[in-house]
């Protein structure tokens, strides 16, 4: 687990060693992405032999009777603290990251070795979201009108909030653009795969983008991030610092109005 802290200007400046260089006699290198996991929920389902044994196995075996009185005790999340009744809670791993002269990108994943289950281009540049997160709070709001359908405008599409295409967004209240969903590109993965045994920091990784050529730098940020689902129309994210750390405070709204 490989952690470092943020500056007040910019992402820290530490950089996790670099991937290893193709040989020479490969014209193409294959995409560093293939020891990435997929979510869990996309597990579920070649595990299914497995739970069909073992519940044959558990079936076997002697029925006891106790008492009718059943000790309840609460679920507490790693690092959460107890659970919300009121809503639906669980930690993820949230990667912010962008060359300085481009747009910042955020990416959600269970954990730094599944693939992203959501990746975000935001409508703000890079050095533009280190200057505000400098500030020490940062909270972007990503809004989305409902869509009626069209068999029936009194129904409403039922699509989960992230997965929708395009969010009008704001920052501390102002308008700054239209945040887009997108699939992970070769060059999100392979960003996802080189902090890969990053849980928490920040820093600089080189950069290999067209654009921005050899010597261009990418700048990202990762941490825990505490997700809250309120509703079918509202999901939030807040940026998890670690104890004792007066860092700056994150939080990501998504919104269907």
């Amino acid at each position: 687990m490989a952690t470092s802290s943020s500056s007040s200007s910019s992402f820290s400046s530490i950089p996790p060693s670099s991937p290893s260089s193709s040989p020479a006699t490969t014209t193409t290198p294959p995409r560093q992405n293939n020891l990435l996991e997929p979510p869990s929920s996309k597990k579920k389902k070649n595990k299914s032999n497995v739970f069909r044994v073992l519940r044959t196995v558990f079936r076997s075996f002697p029925i006891f009777t106790t008492s009718s009185i059943a000790c309840k005790i609460p679920v507490i999340n790693p690092g959460l603290g107890v659970a919300d009744p009121h809503h639906n809670t669980s930690r993820v791993t949230g990667t912010l990251f962008g060359y300085r002269k481009g747009r910042v990108s955020l990416s959600i994943q269970e954990t730094p070795k599944c693939l992203p289950s959501l990746v975000v281009e935001l409508a703000m540049q890079t050095t533009t979201f280190q200057k505000e997160l400098s500030m020490g709070m940062v909270r972007i709001a990503l809004e989305t009108e409902k869509q009626p359908n069209n068999n029936n405008n009194k129904t409403e599409k039922n699509t989960n909030i992230l997965d929708e295409p395009l969010w009008t967004m704001y920052c501390k209240g102002d308008k700054t653009g239209y945040g887009v969903r997108r699939e992970a590109n070769d060059e999100d993965l392979s960003v996802m795969e080189l902090l890969r045994p990053v849980s928490m920091g920040a820093g600089v990784l080189p950069g290999n983008s067209e654009s921005e050529g050899p010597d261009g730098e990418m700048a990202y940020m990762r941490a825990y991030f505490e997700r809250v689902v309120g509703s079918k129309d509202s999901e939030t994210f807040y940026m998890l610092s670690p104890e004792g750390n007066n860092g700056p405070e994150l939080s990501f709204f998504f919104v269907r109005v």
